[in-house]
């Protein structure tokens, strides 16, 4: 785990949070959960994404249906992306 810091595009104030790298998922997540005690504003997506487990076949108890867009800060590094949020 490290310590990462996120902060969307309006918003002066930042979080630092923990995060996994190289979990071996394909894109970046964050759960439902946090986005709402973190106020992060969802964009919904035109249609859902699936998800896929480890073993390759879709999970159609999870879906993603928002994202979110936020500024990624690490060690200097600084980036605009989108995480996914997942219900779990």
């Amino acid at each position: 785990m490290v310590k990462i810091g996120l902060k969307q595009k309006e918003d002066k104030k930042e979080i630092i949070v923990e995060a996994l790298l190289d979990s071996g998922a394909t894109g970046l997540m964050m759960s439902l959960e946090f986005a709402r005690k973190n106020k992060f504003r969802k964009k919904k997506l035109g249609r859902p994404i699936y998800v896929r487990n480890i073993n390759s076949i879709f999970n159609h108890e999870e879906l993603i249906e928002y994202i979110v867009d936020v500024g990624l800060f690490y060690k200097g590094h600084k980036e605009k992306t989108e995480i996914d949020i997942i219900r779990g």
